[in-house]
């Protein structure tokens, strides 16, 4: 079980200005949810359109599809998704860890399952410190 957390904004009451990067959960339940949310959706799109990073885990990368942004990225995801990824115009999927894809406007970070949580976190860590892999 995890940490019960209580926003202190709602969506939105969100300005993507205020944020250094997007974490996008993964789960089935938690992306699909968040992808049918107009809100959300819209945040994602702001936030990318600002090059500001992204990073999404495991079915994550659900809510890039909605919200439009995968077109020429390379990434990765849960297995399952990879079919989804490639109809939507990404330039790739592989099957790593991680993978950041730092072209096309803004920084995305994406990663399979959590069992590779540790090469997430560290990816993002070094994005967010500007040091290199």
């Amino acid at each position: 079980p995890g940490t019960t957390v209580q926003p202190t904004v709602t969506l939105d009451e969100v300005d993507p200005a205020d944020y250094d990067l997007l974490l996008i959960p993964g789960g089935t339940v938690n992306a699909d949810s968040l992808r049918l949310n107009d809100a959300a959706v819209e945040i994602t799109r702001r936030i990318a359109t600002a090059g500001t990073p992204i990073a999404a885990i495991c079915h994550g990368p659900w809510m890039l599809v909605e919200a439009g942004i995968v077109g020429d990225k390379t990434l990765t995801s849960y297995p399952s998704l990879k079919t989804d990824i490639c109809n939507a115009g990404a330039a790739d999927w592989v099957d790593r860890s991680v993978v950041l894809d730092d072209t096309h406007g803004f920084p995305l970070i994406t990663s399979r399952s959590p069992k590779d949580l540790g090469d997430f976190i560290e990816r993002i860590d070094l994005t967010l410190t500007g040091r290199a892999a």
